[in-house]
């Protein structure tokens, strides 16, 4: 099989993406839902591998949403094994190439076995640097700044810090990802057009690329497109491209 280039620079330094369309895979073959799961699991390795080695530093996968806990108890249950399997079998990967497990979300959720198992992975990936990969699990954009919400008020209460001096950066400070930069690309897998509660604050300013693959079709081609895609496009930060022009000059960066 033809590998796949690494687009040209510059890569972006943090990519988020919402995985959808197992379901959808699995129906249009006559499949049950687990089957598009599996084959989903596939095109994760196939993603973090080529991220890896195209240079992205942090990459995002919205792995299993707050709202997903109202799905059929089997395919619950069939998704909490196929994410153990998933970390026993990619940990020596993580290691032999100094990838960081990351999480996001209210894994306090998560069953017993799946919570001491991403507890053990993350901390023997602790000091790796080469790449993040975080997993957002039990996972939702509100309820993430609700509890980031309640951090700040919970400052304010105590008189760790004045009602005044509160500013994005003491709300950002409360996020699950905090000391992570937030994404320059979110692409979508399987055609729609919605956020789906996925990192509400941290992509005010990312670059949106929907595709329409399924996410079991997700390939290192499609993730190639996608980031020439975003290469293309002009970043504002709300700044008229004279500002970002001038700002970028000066070396210091949109």
């Amino acid at each position: 099989m033809k590998k796949t280039p690494a687009p040209p620079p510059p890569i972006p330094t943090h990519v988020a993406i919402i995985m959808d369309g197992n379901g959808r895979w699995a129906r249009a073959r006559g499949l049950p839902r687990l089957a598009g799961h599996h084959e989903g699991a596939k095109a994760v390795r196939r993603t973090v591998t080529y991220a890896r080695e195209i240079g992205v530093r942090y990459l995002t996968l919205y792995s299993f949403s707050s709202e997903n806990w109202s799905r059929p108890a089997p395919e619950i249950t069939g998704l909490m094994n196929l994410l153990h399997e998933y970390l026993n079998r990619e940990l020596r990967t993580m290691l032999d190439n100094g990838i960081r497990l990351h999480t996001i979300g209210a894994v306090e959720r998560l069953p017993d076995f799946v919570r001491r198992l991403l507890d053990d992975v993350r901390e023997q990936t602790a000091d790796l640097d080469d790449m993040t990969l975080t997993l957002a699990l039990s996972y939702g954009g509100r309820d993430e700044l609700v509890r980031a919400v309640r951090g700040v008020a919970r400052e304010v209460a105590q008189g760790k810090l004045d009602l005044e001096a509160v500013d994005a950066a003491a709300v950002e400070r409360h996020l699950d990802t905090v000391g992570l930069p937030d994404p320059d690309l979110l692409i979508r897998t399987s055609g729609e057009s919605r956020i789906s509660n996925f990192l509400l604050w941290q992509i005010a300013y990312s670059e949106l690329c929907l595709v329409p693959t399924l996410w079991p079709d997700f390939d290192e081609q499609t993730f190639h497109d996608a980031i020439v895609e975003f290469q293309a496009r002009e970043r504002r930060f709300g700044k008229t491209s004279d500002q970002v022009q001038r700002v970028a000059s000066a070396g210091r960066g949109p």
